[in-house]
């Protein structure tokens, strides 16, 4: 089930790349980046108030706010980044690149989480440092 979530995920992801370019158009990269995270806040509230979760906030732990709290400012930046980028470039171009993050997540995942991966994940990984590599330097 998980990967139906994450294929959603992606599907959302590639949708969001092109809606993005077509509107940070004509418009400061950081206005448009702080109007896309009011629509995600009202959203994701949204969500959490239709669903009652709410009520949880007061269970969660210091360690939890603090690790989401560095979770919320490292996606800011990337949003900030993703947004300049997506301005000045191709997004055929920006979003593969924004992708290799995934290779980081997963060396990441392996260094500091501790978490074995397949001979399937490692090739996976390998090529899409290898498409990176060629969107980067492919003329």
């Amino acid at each position: 089930m998980w990967w139906g979530y994450a294929l959603l995920s992606a599907v959302f992801a590639g949708l969001t790349a092109i809606l993005a370019k077509i509107g940070v158009k004509g418009v400061d990269s950081n206005l448009a980046t702080a109007i896309r995270t009011t629509v995600i806040l009202v959203l994701a509230w949204g969500v959490v108030l239709l669903t009652g979760t709410a009520k949880t906030i007061n269970h969660l732990s210091v360690n939890t706010w603090i690790f989401l709290g560095l979770s919320g400012i490292a996606t800011g930046l990337s949003w900030l980044f993703y947004f300049r980028a997506l301005q000045i470039g191709n997004v055929s171009q920006v979003a593969p690149i924004d992708k290799f993050s995934l290779v980081f997540t997963v060396v990441l995942s392996i260094l500091i989480l501790k978490e074995k991966i397949n001979w399937g994940t490692a090739v996976g990984v390998l090529l899409m440092t290898v498409g990176s590599l060629l969107v980067l330097v492919w003329k």
